[in-house]
């Protein structure tokens, strides 16, 4: 995280994983102790040197003990602007080619609580609860399996968290 002018910029990195039994989903505690499930993956420490893959492997691998030896992608990113709420959002989501290690939970930071492989359909049952720059990209990606990095925008309007309204533009 970084801030500009009083702006919080987030850059996070998401890894879609994907196994025998589907794709791997994460649970995610939240601050406010509300739960949601999304691709492994978190902040990335850009401002410290840290690329975006390195902190999506370290990320990945602390939440999930799956060790990732390589990514393609990204195949999307998603931008977010959330002027009222004063931060913006830059996520890269990459698809894990290869990974080592079996699936064991032991966030260090304590958010995610809880992991799972999930059919197609089961991710969209899973996500519907989930923020739509969350879900909405994922499932068109899981529908469509395009190769060629697509991009998605979205800006938040409101400026309390609990009554937003969010716009793909």
């Amino acid at each position: 995280m970084t801030q500009n002018g009083g702006v919080r910029e987030w850059v996070v990195a998401s890894g879609i994983i994907e196994g025998p039994d589907g794709v791997l989903l994460v649970q995610n505690r939240r601050r406010n102790g509300r739960v949601d499930w999304s691709p492994p993956g978190g902040v990335i420490e850009v401002a410290g040197g840290e690329s975006i893959r390195d902190g999506l492997t370290r990320e990945v691998e602390e939440e999930t003990g799956l060790r990732v030896t390589e990514w393609d992608g990204p195949l999307y990113d998603v931008r977010a602007e959330a002027a009222g709420l004063g931060w913006n959002l830059h996520v890269e989501v990459f698809r894990a080619v290869a990974y080592v290690g079996e699936l064991r939970i032991d966030d260090p930071d304590g958010i995610v609580v809880d992991a799972g492989w999930f059919t197609a359909d089961g991710c969209a049952d899973t996500l519907a609860g989930t923020w739509v720059p969350t879900h909405e990209p994922l499932l068109a990606w899981l529908d469509e399996r395009w190769t060629d990095a697509r991009s998605y925008r979205y800006r938040i309007d409101g400026e309390q968290a609990h009554a937003i309204t969010i716009i793909r533009l």
